[in-house]
């Protein structure tokens, strides 16, 4: 599978910044703990290199804006992408995989499955950073707003929720 060789190159575009390998890696494992809850096989592929690619347009928006504000990893992350897709060889699904990675902080863009996987897959590791003892409130809504999968729904409450 592509899996392995996608991560690879990921590995190197984040070598500056190792917490965003750290990160990915995390979403990518959320994802795929949400794909067997949901029982998704179909899109499965799609949805692991999404979530391998999702923030890979951030040292380009670094490197071109200073920032790797949402706005700027959305715009660069794309081209990001489809470089390492046709240096791997991988040329299924390309346009979809471009279109969540260039949305995918934009919720109101979402309009398959695949992508609201990966805007939660990519929400629990957000969600770490928040004080779980001082803002169960914000996360509730967080959670009650952003997740609409059964299975991620669940992981959120039971990583997040403390009552």
């Amino acid at each position: 599978m592509f899996k392995e060789r996608i991560i690879e190159e990921m590995k190197e575009v984040f070598k500056e910044i190792p917490f965003g390998i750290e990160h990915t890696l995390k979403v990518v494992q959320n994802a795929e703990d949400i794909m067997i809850g949901e029982n998704i096989e179909e899109d499965k592929e799609l949805i692991v290199i999404v979530a391998i690619l999702h923030d890979i347009g951030a040292v380009e928006a670094q490197r071109k804006y200073g920032s790797i504000d949402a706005i700027y990893q959305e715009k660069e992350g794309p081209s990001v992408a489809r470089k390492i897709l046709q240096k791997v060889g991988y040329n299924k699904n390309i346009d979809r995989i471009c279109f969540v990675i260039g949305n995918h902080h934009t919720p109101s863009k979402i309009d398959g499955i695949d992508f609201q996987i990966q805007r939660e897959a990519d929400l629990l590791e957000n969600l770490t950073v928040m004080d779980i003892n001082k803002q169960q409130q914000e996360i509730k809504k967080c959670i009650d707003e952003n997740f609409k999968t059964n299975t991620g729904k669940r992981i959120a409450y039971n990583r997040f929720v403390l009552d």
